[in-house]
């Protein structure tokens, strides 16, 4: 693909110098957008592309296209995705068909597509990679192929000499109009050949010495290079919307800074602070993680607290969930004194820098009963009949502590509130937000809100934390989410897996990207409570390579897995409600892997990847294998889904899914183990508990 002109890089916003400065609010809410109806502003409604009908060369079905093309496809800076359509005519000539990539700056590149398989529905493909960020667009020229049509032709008449004047008169004919085009071209080598193989279409010479002239691969190659094109049918310009790489490919570590360094002076807690977790923050680096994530930072409110494993009845030393937000010392805008000040903050952010590290934290659209908002904003939460405030309810779970907000009461003001929040904290070097429950908020509301701080702070990514209903998942992402949480903690089996990671490389790649979790402050997999380290490892192991993007929280490398019930996915003493100070050195932790897994995914380009993933079949149900492509860089990925039991069996591999010949043989190199072995279209494997998994580098031996 032609190269446009280089990506600049993505550089944070200037931090405040001076902590004074750093922590003032502002003393009134920022004007608010001019009003649409019920008093959204008027920018949050979107129009996509008008209708179009179909052309001289029908195009349907055109993909990535979301929502009519409402909301931009997505892409990352040098990702390789597919673009496909369905392309016919009428009668039986040969249509063809490109992809036409329009840069920011007005380039275009063009890439060829090709038919795939089932042939009989038409269905063309071309594969793309934009370089730089921004927005694109792409449209596909269908047309009519009078090269193919003759090819066609020409196979069919010419071994039963049929109409074989006719035949070389034309094939002269379209070879011409081929070397006009390589000279348009400016490649005067392949005009000549054109030219010249044109001259030796004579119908006195054998049929044949006739297919044979025109079946040269030179002579098709640059028919194809410089293909006539009659009746070109251009579709619409689709919006694509392409981000830096982090937007696709990353590694998080969540952890709580009040917990590192916490430490108890008699018998009352001391919590820990930014400046405590710089060792927090060497470790995750250390371990290759690219984003640090830090739950609500803010104030905690008092008023109905929770204390331990979310008792109703706190302690007066219990520290409170942090997503109970705001009290008297500040909302949304300030930081909890125990953590430390503004200052303290910029250290932190400045030592996750130096280490290449980027600084996640939560945004989360709830207050605290002693939120400045309850008093300066009452018309921001729904009052019930009964004239009391209505908290958090997830019937039958009750979250007292919490007042969701209501973005039909004051849709104006909202909307401006939340857009200074996320504007402020850019500024102060926060490039991720985490949002919380998005999905209890408008969804026009956040299609708005990406739009703004695309234009203001183009380099601030947004990560969905919404376990709900697919459609809803969905619409996040559409409407510019640039990662989501996903339904990976709950596909534990071969079967659940492969069908989950059908589903987000397919249908759902142009809108969804998904980030693995291996397990959260809220969700203690049942698949780890046994404690077995085998467990850890399956499930890291499955997150890193089969997402781009994958997650961790702290504990996880340690193999923490009591429930705080039978049956239930909570955590015992989650950190939740307590100070949970860890000893990080406790031998045989699985730091190591976690390091190893995330120093693979950078090596291959492949593991940026998730269109490209393919399963392959094995002879054991409990052993899932998978490869994945980009350009020569070929990865493959085999690992046991038992963790108590050695697993062994065969693996099939679809060679031709892999861009290779059937006949190929492998060199396959453990790029964890570094043990190497040659295949052919199979193999065997056996995996252990203590060695429950290969990832692998594939290369034609």
């Amino acid at each position: 693909m032609a190269k446009s002109p280089r990506p600049t890089s993505s550089t944070a916003t200037p931090r405040v110098a001076a902590a004074a400065a750093a922590a003032a609010k502002p003393k009134a809410t920022p004007k608010a957008a001019p009003q649409g109806p019920s008093g959204v502003p008027a920018d949050a409604y979107v129009v996509g592309l008008p209708p179009h009908g179909l052309g001289r060369i029908p195009v349907t079905k055109v993909s990535p296209v979301v929502e009519g093309g409402a909301y931009p496809a997505k892409a990352v800076v040098g990702e390789l995705f597919p673009v496909t359509a369905r392309v016919f005519r009428e009668g039986h000539d040969a249509v063809n068909a490109t992809v036409v990539l329009t840069a920011p700056d007005g380039t275009e590149t063009t890439s060829r597509m090709a038919q795939i398989e089932p042939t009989g529905l038409d269905i063309w493909q071309g594969w793309v990679r934009p370089d730089s960020e921004g927005d694109w667009t792409f449209r596909i020229e269908a047309w009519s192929d009078p090269w193919a049509t003759w090819v066609h032709h020409a196979e069919a008449k010419l071994p039963i000499s049929q109409d074989v004047p006719l035949v070389c008169l034309e094939g002269k004919d379209v070879l011409e109009r081929g070397a006009k085009q390589a000279l348009a071209d400016g490649s005067e080598v392949d005009a000549a050949l054109l030219t010249a193989t044109a001259t030796m279409l004579l119908p006195q010479r054998a049929t044949a010495e006739l297919l044979e002239t025109v079946g040269q691969s030179g002579v098709r190659r640059a028919m194809i290079d410089h293909a006539p094109r009659d009746l070109v049918t251009p579709t619409a310009e689709f919006p694509l919307r392409v981000d830096r790489e982090l937007a696709l490919f990353s590694a998080w570590y969540e952890f709580f800074p009040r917990s590192q360094g916490a430490h108890k002076e008699n018998d009352a807690w001391v919590s820990g602070t930014f400046d405590s977790s710089h060792e927090r923050l060497e470790a995750a680096a250390n371990m290759g993680f690219d984003v640090v994530y830090l739950p609500p930072i803010h104030p905690i409110g008092t008023a109905f607290r929770k204390g331990k494993n979310n008792s109703l009845t706190p302690s007066p030393t219990d520290p409170g969930s942090p997503w109970a937000i705001g009290n008297s010392d500040g909302g949304h805008d300030a930081i909890h004194p125990d953590l430390g000040d503004f200052d303290a903050f910029d250290r932190f952010v400045t030592k996750a820098r130096e280490l290449n590290l980027e600084v996640a934290i939560d945004f989360a659209l709830q207050a605290s009963p002693d939120h400045p908002w309850v008093t300066e904003h009452p018309e921001w939460f729904t009052t019930r009949l009964d004239g009391t405030i209505a908290y958090a309810e997830n019937p039958p779970k009750k979250y007292q502590d919490i007042y969701p907000i209501n973005f039909d009461n004051d849709p104006a003001g909202i909307y401006a509130e939340s857009l200074r929040l996320l504007r402020f904290w850019a500024d102060k070097g926060v490039t991720i937000f985490r949002v919380d429950n998005p999905h209890t908020k408008s969804v026009q509301f956040w299609g708005w809100i990406m739009v703004k701080m695309r234009a203001s702070h183009p380099h601030v990514l947004f990560l969905a934390e919404a376990f709900t209903r697919p459609e809803m998942m969905h619409a996040l992402g559409k409407v510019g989410f640039h990662q989501s949480y996903t339904y990976f903690t709950w596909r534990n089996t071969k079967a659940e897996l492969e069908e989950y990671l059908g589903e987000l490389s397919g249908e759902m790649s142009p809108f969804y990207r998904p980030n693995f979790w291996v397990n959260t402050p809220d969700i203690n997999p049942t698949f780890l409570q046994s404690g077995a380290p085998a467990a850890f490892a399956i499930r890291a192991v499955l997150a890193a390579t089969l997402s781009p993007s994958w997650g961790v929280y702290s504990g996880f490398e340690l193999y923490e897995h009591q429930p705080f019930r039978a049956g239930g996915e909570e955590y015992l003493d989650s950190e939740k409600y307590e100070y949970r100070p860890r000893d990080f050195d406790t031998p045989g932790h699985l730091g190591m892997l976690i390091g190893s897994l995330n120093a693979v995914r950078r090596r291959h380009a492949a593991f940026k990847s998730l269109r490209t993933i393919r399963f392959h079949p094995t002879s054991n149900g409990d052993i899932i294998a998978f490869s994945k492509t980009d350009g020569d860089d070929r990865v493959l990925v085999i690992c046991s889904l038992n963790p108590y039991e050695t697993q062994e069996g065969e693996v099939y591999l679809d060679l031709g899914a892999m861009g290779l010949p059937h006949d190929a043989m492998l060199r396959i190199t453990d790029e964890i183990s570094g043990a190497s072995f040659t295949w052919g279209g199979s193999g065997f494997v056996r995996l252990t508990p203590g060695s429950p998994a290969h990832v692998a580098s594939v290369v034609v031996a």
